[in-house]
């Protein structure tokens, strides 16, 4: 028997976030995202080594920070270098669901030019995440036209 080189329930991309306060972020993404903890491993120092939760079908790992080995926080860097992207059904819900567990919009839900209804929001750990259902189905060239009838109308109330 071979063993796969992806474990069954991973996919070839998995997010790992370093937070400052692990515990709570944890239960933070269980409220906000509807996050299932897959498991949680602690040091001896009791802060959180390495932990997994899934949201839908996809594996996020996350710790705390360990600036002695160059694991730091956005919050103390200064900011997030990257954000994650939930497709999910039923995007207002789940919006209106993150932002009552603390998180802060950044951009409401709205109908985009590609095809989403998609919001934006900042964690209370300063990881941004998108939230988006998606609507409608279209071509390269119909999302080129969207977004170009988007950015002249932008440009109009600029």
């Amino acid at each position: 028997m071979s063993v796969k080189p992806i474990p069954d329930g991973y996919h070839s991309l998995t997010p790992f976030l370093t937070v400052r306060d692990a515990v709570r972020a944890i239960e933070f993404y269980k409220q906000a995202f509807g996050a299932v903890e897959r498991g949680i491993a602690k040091g001896p120092d009791g802060k959180v080594m390495h932990a997994e939760l899934k949201i839908g079908d996809s594996i996020i790992m996350l710790s705390d920070e360990y600036p002695e080995f160059g694991a730091l926080s956005p919050q103390s860097t200064g900011g997030a270098g990257m954000g994650l992207h939930i497709y999910i059904d039923g995007v207002d819900a789940a919006f209106d669901r993150a932002v009552k567990a603390g998180a802060q919009v950044e951009m409401p839900v709205t109908d985009q030019f590609w095809g989403d209804r998609y919001g934006k929001l900042k964690d209370p750990f300063g990881h941004k995440w998108s939230i988006a259902t998606h609507i409608k189905d279209m071509t390269m060239d119909e999302m080129k036209h969207n977004m170009d009838e988007a950015m002249e109308k932008m440009q109009k109330t600029a």
